[in-house]
């Protein structure tokens, strides 16, 4: 097929968008792929349209090999289900809400758990059908607090989400699997740079629990890998790695706690600088001190009540592990009029006993371990314990991994250090077991003709966010760099002086690419050379010939996008040494 740029519906611009954070953001934008609407809310232009299209043929042709079948369920759906799973509540201020005429509530799926399961349930009954592997492609709907970096983080976006249900825990395992090739199978088609993550479930639920992040920047993942061993995982997914528990015998000859003046002592510093002022009669680092986080938490329709949690001075709490290990309840810190209720919780020196004592839930961080002796809050103005002993002194209701991960801290492998890196999301995949299925009772028939309740998993991928990250990965300073798996065109021709006999000669190669299955662009306007050149540069077709001054001398000109490579090349023989450059050959 021939596009004339005289004809196609395009505008690129010069400048980059005011409100452009990220490269994908203002080349999208600056070569007309995508508009802005509104916040987060953006429409796909002829050609962005185009890359979105081929990337969700791939994704279609890779779950369709693994026995996948499409469906397509609306994107308003009817508040029950999701208040019998109690999403309707977990989701918080993120689910468009909305009702009818008659006042019946409606929500914009966000994901189509629910859905799904009660379909299936509603279609088959016996263990025979069997497993099953359904999946959609269908926009979903989040209302972001603040979207940013264009359609990598929108309140509408499209989304591949797969389902699979099994009888048994081992065909879920299968089914996994498979899912988790053809994600590999089609991100190295896309030609994305990615890794693969431990992850956890949030308000999805389940159990095992993967994220493919693509390699970036601007991500807003944090991700950490062990060059070692090749352990790799989010950071709300870390389990630190825990000091052995020392021995009561041993713990019985520690010294014993004792309260400490430490007047003006209220931050991990300046107790610090107290205890190494005090002749303890050793050198004390921020990691010797216990630092007491005051929280209130509630579980979706419950009350609020308080909650401590207790991490070593030198760490801060990371909000996204600690709201991972709260997940589904919500959390604030306390203000100041919270701390006015409770009068034992005095700011800048709390400590363990008070909160035990007056019924405080305290959560430490896994290095608090028995044994382990602590500088901490002695729940009075300038006051502190020195040694105050976990497993003797105290004794908190459990762990909770809420401190932040630093590049350095041992892998939890065991292996080596891990280092940091930034990603962004582009797949997950679920092993949700049976969370779905219980919610609706959706058993089937056994072999043995006792009820079996399925198992399910949930697999998705972020299609029109691969537009921007594929753009986030292949671009330059010039423009964009498309792959040719999602390239909007095979071919960019572009005529690039006003000789007549060199456009009729840019048309007639244009068919004749046209004839041989190559998807071609023909710049035919009459703007100068620079500008197409520019505005082949910034769309970023992967192969541009360029059809000018040498049209007379029988040669035509072919740019590598890519690698910035130029040739001539017979203008007779144009049509195929074309073809060939685009299938490798």
């Amino acid at each position: 097929m021939i596009t004339r740029m005289s004809e196609l519906f395009l505008r690129t611009l010069r400048d980059d968008p005011a409100d452009a954070e990220v490269a994908s953001h203002k080349l999208l934008i600056r070569a007309g792929y995508v508009r802005p609407i509104g916040p987060g809310l953006y429409t796909w232009l002829p050609l962005g349209l185009k890359v979105l299209r081929k990337i969700e043929n791939i994704v279609r042709d890779e779950m369709n090999a693994i026995g996948g079948q499409e469906i397509l369920f609306p994107a308003l759906l009817p508040r029950g289900p999701y208040e019998v799973t109690n999403r309707w509540t977990e989701y918080g201020d993120t689910l468009f809400r909305l009702q009818d005429r008659r006042g019946n509530d409606y929500l914009l799926g966000p994901t189509h758990e629910e859905v799904f399961t009660l379909t299936v349930k509603g279609e088959y009954s016996s263990y025979k059908d069997f497993p099953l592997r359904l999946y959609q492609i269908q926009n979903k709907y989040r209302d972001e607090a603040r979207p940013r970096a264009g359609i990598l983080r929108g309140r509408e976006f499209l989304m591949k989400d797969s389902y699979s249900f099994d009888v048994d825990d081992a065909g879920l395992k299968n089914a996994y699997i498979a899912h988790r090739e053809a994600y590999q199978r089609i991100f190295d088609r896309l030609k994305v740079r990615y890794v693969i993550v431990s992850a956890v479930s949030g308000a999805m639920g389940g159990s095992a629990s993967e994220e493919f992040l693509a390699e970036s920047e601007v991500g807003e993942d944090t991700y950490v890998r062990c060059v070692e061993s090749g352990y790799a995982a989010n950071v709300e997914a870390v389990i630190t790695a825990a000091p052995d528990p020392i021995p009561a015998e041993q713990i019985a000859e520690l010294p014993s706690a004792t309260v400490h003046d430490t007047p003006d002592t209220p931050t991990i510093a300046t107790l610090v600088d107290w205890a190494n002022g005090a002749d303890l009669g050793r050198t004390v680092t921020a990691a010797d001190t216990l630092k007491n986080v005051l929280l209130k938490v509630r579980e979706p329709g419950g009350e609020w009540e308080l909650l401590a949690i207790g991490i070593p001075g030198d760490r801060e709490v990371d909000d996204k592990r600690l709201g991972a290990a709260l997940e589904p309840a919500e959390y604030a810190m306390l203000d100041d009029a919270d701390f006015a209720k409770h009068p034992f919780l005095v700011k800048g020196y709390i400590g363990p006993k008070a909160l035990l004592a007056n019924g405080v839930r305290y959560l430490v961080d896994p290095r608090v371990v028995d044994g382990t002796a602590w500088i901490t809050g002695a729940d009075a103005p300038g006051r502190h314990y020195v040694d105050l002993v976990a497993g003797r002194d105290f004794t908190p209701d459990g762990t909770v991994e809420a401190a932040e991960v630093r590049e350095g801290d041992p892998s939890p492998d065991g292996a080596g250090p891990l280092v940091a890196a930034r990603g962004i999301e582009i797949g997950h995949v679920f092993q949700l077991g049976r969370k779905y299925a219980d919610a609706f009772a959706a058993d089937v028939l056994g072999e043995d003709g006792r009820p079996v309740r399925l198992t399910m998993g949930s697999y998705g991928i972020g299609v029109s966010r691969l537009v921007a990250v594929i753009a986030e990965q292949h671009h330059d300073e010039f423009g964009l760099r498309w792959p040719s798996s999602v390239a909007p065109f095979d071919v960019h021709v572009v005529i690039a002086n006003k000789d007549a006999e060199a456009r009729t000669g840019a048309t007639e190669l244009a068919a004749a690419l046209d004839r041989l299955g190559v998807d071609v662009l023909l710049d035919d306007r009459t703007a100068s050379p620079g500008v197409k050149f520019k505005d082949a540069e910034l769309l970023g077709v992967p192969w541009t010939v360029v059809v000018g001054r040498g049209w007379a001398d029988g040669v035509v000109e072919l740019r590598d996008r890519f690698t910035g490579d130029k040739r001539e090349v017979p203008a007779a023989d144009a049509a195929a040494q074309i073809t060939a450059a685009l299938t490798g050959g």
